[in-house]
């Protein structure tokens, strides 16, 4: 399986499950790695025929804005959903950093996997 990444896409949003947080937006990080077969692109080299790394950004970045999710847990879940729904990519691995969600900690986050059905 190929991979077509995207690291350290940078997006202010609401994130988060207490009061305060509700309140203001907070700087997430977000790496995306995504399966998809790049073999008809690489013959070609056509943009239509890859996977679109400037929409797969333009479409997180909005859906980050608009969900106002409580959970990274959930946000993850959400845009693995779209990178595999409409994405066509087989395989994606979605990574989250909150910085500064836990004082003395300069990462935290999650890393979630998934597959089209």
């Amino acid at each position: 399986m190929d991979i077509v990444y995207l690291h350290g896409i940078e997006v202010d949003c609401v994130i988060g499950v207490w009061d305060w947080e509700r309140e203001i937006t907070q700087r997430i990080t977000i790496d995306l790695d995504m399966g998809h077969d790049l073999v008809k692109a690489g013959k070609s080299d056509h943009l239509e025929d890859t996977l679109n790394y400037k929409e797969v950004s333009n479409q997180v970045r909005e859906f980050c804005v608009e969900r106002k999710a409580k959970l990274v847990e959930s946000l993850a879940a959400g845009i693995a959903d779209i990178l595999l729904s409409s994405f066509a990519c087989q395989w994606c691995k979605v990574k989250i950093n909150k910085t500064g969600a836990v004082r003395g900690a300069k990462d935290v986050g999650v890393i979630i996997e998934r597959t089209k059905d």
